[in-house]
Parts: structure tokens; sequence; C-alpha cells
């Protein structure tokens, strides 16, 4: 029985993003921001964690949920 696995090819070049990534990411982020808002504004009353400000934390869900729609 062959191993299949050993001489498995590698991954083609990464391709830069297309403009209907781009699309959803700024959907996602724009969506996103006004909550980030918000959680920031609670996180900074409570004396929570505030490292990150609203925009990196939207940013972040953004870079987080728009693969997600394309890997389905």
């Amino acid at each position: 029985m062959a191993d299949v696995t050993s001489n498995t090819p590698i991954a083609s070049r990464s391709r830069p993003p297309r403009a209907e990534y781009s699309v959803y990411f700024v959907i996602i982020f724009l969506a996103a921001l006004p909550l980030a808002t918000l959680a920031f504004g609670l996180a900074a009353l409570r004396g929570g964690n505030i490292d990150k400000g609203p925009v990196a934390r939207a940013w972040s869900q953004a870079r987080i949920i728009t693969p997600m729609i394309f890997s389905a």
C-alpha cells in the first residue's frame, strides 16, 4: 500500500485578495465597528481589558469572519 501523504504537493502560491473578498471585508468591518466601539466603552467603564481600541477590535473580527464566509 502506497503512502500518499509523504509526497503531497505543495499548495499553489497565494493569490492576492480578490475584489469580492475586499468588499465583504469592508462590509463586515463597518458592521462590527459600532459593536466594537460599544464593547470598548463598556470595558473602559468597567476597568477591563482595553489593550485594543475599537478599530483594532473591529478589524480583528472582520479578519476572522470574512475567511469563514469564503471557506464555506
